[in-house]
């Protein structure tokens, strides 16, 4: 293990150790090509003691390939100046820097381009519904050509390498696909010949540039994706043009975007497999990724000879000082990633910037010491108070956090056990870890009352106290059985079957649903209003929808308002239709929640400042509840 942070010789380049940071795109960027002051800020943090190759997020050879309006540019002459700004941090913090260049092909968006996608032949890109067209031969020569530029615009910028996107369903994998590509010219006589011509059109412009192949190991979609006698003609491809380095990432942007993202309820073995064959057909270097955020992982990825370079994405997302923490030995004060995808992915298909649900402070300036020292009192030691916690303690502010519980966390407590979702008590644990290390005072097993803030007298008291239960007003429902979702899912409340219902099918409800379902219960979960599985981020609602299908004692009941509780049966009302369904023996309350009640009167009168932050608020999400305590220590 302690060879990842030793220098590594990949050619004629010197890194500093053996991770690399991944294309990620970031929706930082300036639609009309300028390089943001965000942007900046980001490839500095991600730089600093970082890892020794930083490839920066995708980049379009031509316009019409790209996937969003602030996708970095390199298609533009004014393209080196800009890209030269990034570069130039890079190595001031001697790391070295990478241009990851793709055309989107099918995977293009339309409303970006202003045109319909293009590929080698007509195919629907599953994850947009979009049908791209049939490319003309000019067209392919101009995107040929669109790589040749962009080589020599990288090196007119300084990049010390450059990578070339080969697979995930992107257009070079798309060429190779014979279920894809069904072209009657050069290109379908032989699928391998555009991307030889775009490794030849680069070559001939930048010959000494080290090159990163980045390819799927797996496209994990048996009906769509390429084959595997296919992928080993791109990798041998990669060899006969002299390749750094294959880069080895899984899924299809189109066919199987789970895998793509990697997201943390897939298992870890295709994984393995694809990279154990991967090795078996070259020797080139191969740099991993891939949910590569955890010790244990990169050991086994190196005690099996499964790679000789690894890349952390969202890891150093959430924490950017990930790699000096392993180094130093202090694996507790790291932030860990949990693969949620709610954070980053969740919000750029929102049209919204690359976030964090760790991290609120990606790509923003360092926080100052505040000139006004404060004695901050923090109630409730939730993710909106540990986050206040932290960042009002980095500031210079004494803190105490009082939490009524005897443990921290809040509804992360509980977030974390859904089905799917384990990865994420890493996450949680970091967080806790941090708020205990910032706190001046830590108060546990105790709520704040007027007493309380009288003995302490804080200048600030912070309102972080979470949210209570919904309870709907349905007749006959105080005569059942109930147990609401947070009593499930903290473990209080008994179980009784075999038949449960899920009254609220929204985030939490589907969770409960599944989880039961799997311990074998028959559940219905119902839903006023459409879409099942509400404000969950898509992939992550995808695979537990399809979790569910599977499971026959499970059912899924939208536009359904359940309107008594019988001694006979339940009535409901789906579209319109009256409904009655045998008795239930436990109903499960998922029917949303409320902030908790706010300070008392006595309370406000002992305190000059008050700020009700996070669910206490507004009730939202992890991501917002984080990013209000975030906030909070700006405004002070």
């Amino acid at each position: 293990m302690d060879i990842m942070f030793h220098p590594y010789r990949l050619g004629n380049l010197e890194l500093p150790n053996r991770f690399i940071f991944p294309p990620i795109k970031t929706g930082y960027g300036d639609p009309a090509g300028t390089v943001t002051e965000r942007q900046l800020a980001y490839y500095r943090q991600i730089a600093k003691d970082g890892p020794g190759i930083i490839i920066l997020e995708p980049v379009s050879v031509t316009s019409d390939g790209r996937e969003h309006s602030r996708q970095l540019r390199i298609d533009q002459a004014k393209s080196i100046t800009e890209l030269q700004k990034i570069v130039k941090l890079i190595h001031r913090e001697n790391r070295l820097a990478c241009l990851h260049l793709n055309h989107a092909g099918g995977a293009a968006n339309p409303l970006v381009t202003g045109s319909a996608p293009k590929s080698a032949t007509p195919f629907t890109c599953t994850t947009s519904g979009e049908t791209a067209e049939a490319l003309t031969g000019e067209e392919i020569e101009a995107i040929i050509a669109g790589y040749q530029t962009a080589a020599h615009r990288a090196l007119e910028a300084g990049f010390d390498l450059l990578e070339v996107q080969a697979g995930h369903g992107y257009l070079v994998s798309q060429f190779l696909n014979h279920k894809i590509n069904k072209r009657s010219d050069i290109y379908g006589e032989n699928r391998l010949a555009f991307a030889e011509k775009v490794l030849a059109a680069i070559k001939k412009e930048a010959p000494d540039l080290p090159l990163f192949i980045r390819i799927s190991g797996d496209e994990m979609s048996p009906q769509l994706g390429i084959e595997r006698d296919e992928l080993r003609a791109l990798i041998h491809l990669a060899e006969d043009f002299g390749a750094a380095a294959i880069h080895v990432g899984m899924g299809n942007s189109c066919f199987s975007p789970p895998w793509y993202f990697h997201h943390a309820s897939l298992p870890e073995k295709p994984q393995m497999d694809a990279l154990s064959w991967v090795r078996q057909e070259t020797r080139l270097p191969l740099a991993v990724a891939g949910r590569m955020g955890r010790l244990e992982k990169i050991k086994t990825v190196l005690d099996r000879d499964l790679g000789d370079l690894v890349a952390l994405g969202r890891p150093l997302i959430a924490d950017p000082g990930l790699i000096n923490k392993w180094k130093e030995g202090k694996t507790e004060q790291v932030r860990y990633c949990g693969f949620c995808l709610q954070g980053c992915l969740h919000r750029l298909k929102n049209g919204e910037p690359l976030g964090c649900n760790l991290n609120p402070a990606v790509g923003l300036p360092d926080l100052e010491t505040s000139a006004n020292p404060l004695r901050v009192l923090v109630a409730g030691g939730g993710p909106a108070g540990m986050s206040a916690t932290i960042y009002m303690s980095r500031r210079g502010h004494r803190v105490t956090l009082v939490e009524k519980e005897n443990q921290l966390g809040g509804q992360f407590g509980l977030a974390w056990q859904a089905p799917g979702k384990k990865s994420m008590q890493a996450g949680l644990n970091s967080l806790i870890n941090c708020a205990k290390e910032s706190v001046e005072t830590l108060l546990m097993g105790r709520a704040v009352d007027a007493a309380l803030v009288n003995e302490l007298k804080p200048d600030l008291l912070v309102w972080a106290t979470g949210v209570v239960q919904r309870i709907p007003d349905i007749k006959g429902l105080k005569d059942q059985h109930i147990i609401t979702s947070i009593a499930y899912f903290g473990g209080s409340g008994e179980i009784r079957g075999p038949r449960i219902l899920v009254i609220g099918a929204g985030r939490t409800g589907l969770e409960i649903a599944e989880k039961l379902g799997r311990d074998g219960y028959e559940v219905v979960a119902t839903k006023r209003t459409d879409p099942i599985g509400g404000m969950m981020e898509m992939i992550t609602k995808k695979l537990a929808l399809m979790r569910i299908e599977q499971m026959p004692k499970v059912k899924l009941m939208p536009h359904t308002t359940v309107k008594a509780f019988r001694t006979d049966g339940v009535d409901l009302e789906q579209d319109g239709q009256s409904k009655r369904l045998p008795p239930f023996q436990t109903v499960i309350l998922a029917s949303g929640m409320l902030s908790a009640p706010g300070p008392t009167e006595d309370i406000k009168r002992l305190v000059g400042r008050l700020e009700i932050i996070g669910d206490a608020d507004k009730v939202q999400d992890i991501y917002s509840a984080v990013h209000a305590g975030y906030e909070l220590a700006l405004a002070y």
